[in-house]
């Protein structure tokens, strides 16, 4: 197989892959803000109305390792593809649903497809971009998610300033199409296992991670500790045995071969510590912005730019050193100033001037810019090529199981601490960002060990 894509087959493909990234990731957040208005149109409660964010959320988190493992089955671009298709015709479905249970099952089937997409996008990039590049399209991958994770609520706002919630919706399906068409030309062909996937595993695998991330989502439910608790012990349960029978497999669903490789599982730790630390602020300073500072809605948007603005910035830069410094190290520099930012807004004052908090949350995206796409590169050069659909399907498990833990220590700040919530917050943070600081810096050790081939050169043949 070819090192890569030739230009300007390379730049198509990637442009593909970016149209997909963006609204799927989009679509995790962005309805978050219209929950009110599709409540009243369709007369629901404010209860019933978050089915539309779980459903889509449950669906992605069930289906992204088996569909990670059928991209190595059958082909990542067979999987991205139908994905994608999967995806734009579920948003459509969305955009004229008028019953909550219509509107969530479409949003299920419209996870599915997100899953598609999320669980081999950087395999694909890894078969786009030669070995040498490999942190270049990394990168510009890791900038993507980023900013579209950061940027959901403000797009939402700016859409629903001028239009009706069903747009939040029907603005994937040209944009599905375009990358549809693009895609089926410029997307490169990847090697197919032809291995069947696992019935039982994909059963065990849709109970485990369901209860334990519904378990999680309980936590930040009035009264819904009892049943967080309930859900994430049977998930615990069923997760030992679903582990101790994939152990046995030789074909597993759950990449326990890559788990087992020291420096994939410590990258793991640093990205599900990294997304917690992220989303903790992301969910907390809009609270305390409006709330103890007293900022306008329209302002708390304006306040938070500078650190999706700075990831923006670095993060492909990032991509391009990893290529020629130790992506590890790189990290690890990168998460020493995320939990730099995040403890610096805990001495925020009473009455901080935009510059005070513009600088803090700019150290905060410098650092998480730094980190997110030399962390991947180590995640997807570590493992075999072959592998690439489950070490991609298990980085984006990794950003959504740290996305929900992050919420999780949110809600219960929020309801154990009556005071200094938000600084509470970004100081658990910046504890989980030092502590993945030290999970990078210690796969440097790891990977210097001659006995622990993990080398993203060398283990990319």
């Amino acid at each position: 197989m070819t090192d890569g894509l030739p230009n300007p087959q390379r730049f198509f493909a990637f442009f593909t892959i970016a149209i997909a990234i963006i609204i799927a990731v989009l679509d995790s957040s962005i309805v978050n803000v219209a929950l009110p208005a599709i409540g009243r149109d369709l007369s629901v409660s404010p209860a019933q109305a978050i089915w539309v964010v779980n459903a889509y959320q449950l669906a992605i988190t069930v289906s992204l390792l088996p569909l990670a493992c059928l991209g190595d089955i059958m082909g990542y671009k067979r999987i991205y593809w139908s994905g994608l298709a999967v995806f734009t015709l579920a948003s459509f479905a969305c955009a004229n649903a008028h019953t909550l249970p219509v509107l969530a099952a479409a949003r299920v089937v419209q996870g599915l497809g997100a899953a598609g997409i999320m669980s081999v996008n950087i395999a694909l990039v890894r078969f786009i971009y030669p070995k040498a590049q490999l942190g270049v399209g990394v990168g510009y991958a890791s900038l993507i998610v980023a900013v579209s994770s950061a940027a959901g609520p403000s797009v939402a706002s700016a859409i629903l300033s001028v239009a009706h919630w069903q747009w939040l919706f029907l603005v994937n399906v040209p944009l599905g199409l375009l990358a549809l068409i693009v895609g089926a030309r410029t997307l490169p062909i990847t090697p197919a296992s032809g291995k069947r996937l696992d019935k039982l595993s994909t059963v065990l695998n849709a109970i485990t991670f369901g209860l334990l991330i519904s378990g999680l989502a309980a936590f930040s439910e009035a009264r819904g500790a009892e049943r967080g608790v309930a859900m994430i012990t049977a998930a615990l349960l069923v997760g030992a045995f679903f582990v101790w029978r994939e152990s046995r497999l030789a074909e597993p669903l759950l990449p326990i071969d890559l788990l087992r490789l020291p420096v994939f599982s410590l990258s793991m730790i640093t990205s599900i510590c990294s997304f917690a630390a992220q989303t903790m602020a992301f969910i907390a300073l809009p609270f305390y912005f409006e709330t103890t500072l007293g900022r306008p809605a329209t302002q708390t948007g304006l306040l938070m730019t500078p650190w999706p603005l700075m990831t923006a910035l670095i993060a492909p830069i990032a991509g391009r050193l990893s290529d020629r410094m130790s992506p590890e190290r790189i990290s690890s520099v990168g998460l020493v100033f995320l939990g730099c930012g995040l403890a610096s807004l805990c001495w925020l004052g009473s009455d901080p001037s935009l510059f005070d908090i513009a600088w803090r949350l700019a150290i905060g995206g410098l650092g998480f810019g730094l980190f997110q796409s030399p962390n991947n590169r180590v995640i997807m050069g570590s493992a075999p090529r072959e592998r690439s659909g489950g070490a991609s399907g298990l980085q984006s498990m990794g950003r959504l199981l740290g996305q929900s833990l992050g919420a999780v220590v949110v809600a219960l700040v929020f309801g154990l601490a009556h005071q200094r919530q938000a600084q509470v917050i970004t100081a658990i943070g910046a504890a989980l960002a030092l502590i993945a600081a030290n999970a990078s810096a210690l796969r440097r050790v790891k990977s210097r060990s001659p006995n622990v081939a993990t080398s993203p050169v060398v283990s990319d043949r």
